[in-house]
């Protein structure tokens, strides 16, 4: 039968199949061929073993995470204010994996979040503004999770938990704690798990960016890095050059499109970062 991994700790496997919750071991020829089944991954179970892992769509590496529909930011407008330079790069990488990346903010009664939003207005990523007085709010992020497999992500003190436990109150999350229902305990090893949420939706608990490396995660070609910034990829007016990496090339359509407003400046700088680092790995 197939079935879902639901946590992976240790060489045991808690999968998810039409039979029920199982417990399973994974087939020695896995580690022969340097594979590893993980949280996420679609598996073909027969007697309690897994003997196959189904073709991933994507794969988040730390931690271990397959086939992600969406990984949501959870972005305070203060205290922490959100690196934008550091979140691009990972959204990024989330285009390139084609998981669509979701931006959630949070701490709206301390700033307004109006300054970032606009930034990403063009990139076309969904955003969401989570007032705890608007229960609405919560609810559009609740409905967004239905059907799907997401990640939360977010640095400590943006509100994570908080927004985890009105979600689910059966999460139980503390403040600047964790779930043990999300596969985290303080000093000890790492491990991720899928919970079920009330609607059907799967969720998973990761890192805050700020840990991730982002060239572990993914080394973008300069050919393709223009595709992972949406707004950039848009832009429908030719450059000069069919070659053109928007940089200092003459008659550039994407640098007379900053000028204009129409792709935001701090968009463009980190994508003009992620391009001279690109070029630099002469990996295409």
């Amino acid at each position: 039968m197939e079935g879902l991994i639901l946590k992976a700790v240790g060489g045991l496997y808690t999968v998810e199949s039409p039979n029920g919750v199982l417990s399973c071991k994974a087939r020695g020829i896995f580690r022969k061929q340097g594979i590893s089944p993980c949280t996420g991954d679609r598996v073909t179970v027969e007697d309690d073993v897994i003997t196959e892992i189904q073709p991933r769509k994507n794969l988040l590496i730390r931690p271990p995470l397959a086939n992600l529909d969406q990984l949501i930011f959870v972005l305070s407008v203060r205290d922490p204010a959100p690196n934008l330079q550091l979140l691009d790069r990972f959204l990024a990488v989330c285009v390139y994996k084609k998981i669509q990346p979701v931006l959630v903010y949070t701490k709206l009664d301390l700033a307004d979040a109006a300054q970032y939003a606009e930034l990403y207005r063009a990139a076309g990523f969904p955003q969401f503004f989570v007032d705890y007085e608007k229960p609405d709010t919560v609810a559009a992020v609740y409905e967004s999770l239905v059907g799907k497999i997401s990640a939360f992500t977010g640095n400590s003190g943006v509100g994570k938990s908080t927004l985890l436990n009105a979600l689910d109150e059966s999460l139980h999350l503390e403040t600047g704690d964790i779930s043990k229902k999300l596969g985290r305990g303080r000093h000890t090893t790492r491990e991720t798990a899928l919970y079920t949420l009330p609607n059907g939706g799967k969720i998973a608990d990761t890192p805050g960016f700020s840990t991730f490396e982002t060239d572990a995660y993914a080394q973008i070609a300069p050919d393709e890095l223009v595709e992972c910034f949406p707004e950039i990829h848009a832009i429908s007016a030719p450059c000069r050059y069919a070659d053109c990496r928007h940089l200092k090339e003459p008659a550039c359509a994407v640098r007379a499109a900053v000028e204009t407003g129409e792709i935001p400046q701090p968009r463009y700088e980190s994508y003009v970062q992620m391009m001279q680092e690109a070029c630099s790995r002469k990996i295409y």
